[in-house]
């Protein structure tokens, strides 16, 4: 005797936001749970009703709770955040939607708690506006996190950059993907800042090599420091008068210019810093950024002409792609190095949660302020295996 599926009896309005909020089609919806088009629709209109397991697969592809297909109407989802990206930019993908919905989940959480305990509100947040001088606010960067770009500690400068950051209460969240089918697109999504004085929080996109992460990263904390919340992509030095920029993102870039590129650096530069592509990538590397940023200081500072800089800037191409060439040699050689199953899982979620929210979520879950289901959502890891996860902190 065969038994009918019990049914799910969803609020259709609620069925069709979750899809339509995920940016995911009504034909990928119906292959998930292998039913037609045509019968999807029927759920989506309240004709039918999915199975309450194929309503639970449902939920898990739009990253949803269950429950919330119960709902009688649609619920307050998190609002959009500014989008400063450059004209033309595409449409924000599945993937990027959501990973801006898990870091806001985060920080809302994170900040909540902060305020509920009265720490003590971020100083820096808004410090600055865009009237004034990008100099002062770069300066005022380095200052805070104790940082001198002319000295770094080690040869990865992004490492202390985060370090520092954390240090000084930014959660910094790095990913490339969402899970093995879903990537995140660097030219769609570089990264994007929150700020809040609570628990100011910063993601970059982590689908490109270090220097052009790096100055993503400065760039998002010069949103924080002049309290402008929103997405950016195309983050790089920008030749001056460029009308496609949102001028926010103009400003950020210049303080992400001054701060990793300080005038003095430039003016200490020898005669022959600018002679060959070469010189200009060795420059470029003993600082953490790209030939690209720093023959643009160059231009922008008047140290080289604009024939020079596009000279440069076509033999400084070629050097990269070598160079890019060498590092995917160096990526296969380390592939072939690990165990099987690619990097360690437990140190992508270090780097996707934040090592200080990381940290923070255990604490509150030892502490038994929070249940085990909520800790293990926050970090993306079952409670069993927080032991791993912590394992990687101290690496």
């Amino acid at each position: 005797m065969r038994y009918m599926a019990e049914k799910a009896y969803i609020t259709a309005k609620v069925f069709k936001w979750a899809r339509e909020s995920a940016k995911i089609t009504e034909e990928i919806a119906a292959s998930k749970v292998a039913v037609s088009v045509d019968k999807f629709k029927d759920w989506e209109t309240g004709n039918d009703y999915p199975t309450i397991r194929q309503a639970q697969t449902l939920a898990k592809v739009y990253r949803r709770p269950f429950a919330i297909f119960f709902l009688p109407d649609v619920p307050t989802d998190f609002q959009p955040l500014q989008d400063f990206r450059k004209t033309g930019s595409k449409e924000l993908s599945t993937s990027s939607i959501f990973i801006i919905r898990e870091i806001q989940q985060k920080q809302a959480w994170i900040s909540e708690v902060n305020e509920d305990n009265n720490e003590n509100r971020v100083s820096f947040i808004g410090k600055f506006t865009i009237k004034d001088n990008p100099v002062l606010v770069a300066n005022d960067i380095l200052a805070t996190l104790n940082i001198n770009p002319l000295n770094y500690k080690s040869n990865n400068p992004i490492v202390e950059w985060i370090d520092k950051a954390e240090s000084n209460g930014i959660f910094i969240s790095r990913t490339s993907f969402i899970h093995s089918r879903l990537k995140l697109d660097s030219n769609e999504i570089q990264g994007f800042a929150i700020a809040d004085e609570f628990a100011p929080f910063i993601f970059i996109n982590s689908d490109d090599w270090n220097a052009p992460q790096l100055f993503t990263l400065v760039h998002e904390l010069a949103h924080l420091w002049i309290a402008e919340t929103g997405i950016s992509n195309d983050v790089e030095p920008s030749i001056k008068n460029t009308g496609d920029y949102n001028p926010i993102e103009l400003f950020c870039n210049e303080v992400a210019a001054n701060a990793l590129m300080p005038k003095e650096y430039i003016d200490s530069l020898d005669s022959k810093a600018f002679d060959n592509a070469k010189e200009v990538f060795h420059n470029a590397k003993t600082i953490g950024v790209s030939t690209f940023a720093l023959l643009v200081r160059a231009l922008n500072l008047n140290i080289i002409s604009l024939s020079a800089y596009k000279q440069l800037k076509h033999l400084a191409d070629i050097e990269y792609n070598e160079f890019l060439k060498r590092e995917e040699a160096k990526k296969i050689k380390q592939k072939e190095k690990e165990k099987p199953g690619g990097p360690n899982y437990f140190l992508l979620q270090l780097n996707r949660n934040s090592r200080l929210f990381t940290q923070t979520v255990l604490d509150a879950f030892r502490g038994g302020v929070i249940e085990p289901s909520m800790a293990s959502n926050l970090l993306n890891v079952q409670v069993n295996k927080f032991p791993k996860l912590e394992a990687q902190m101290y690496r």
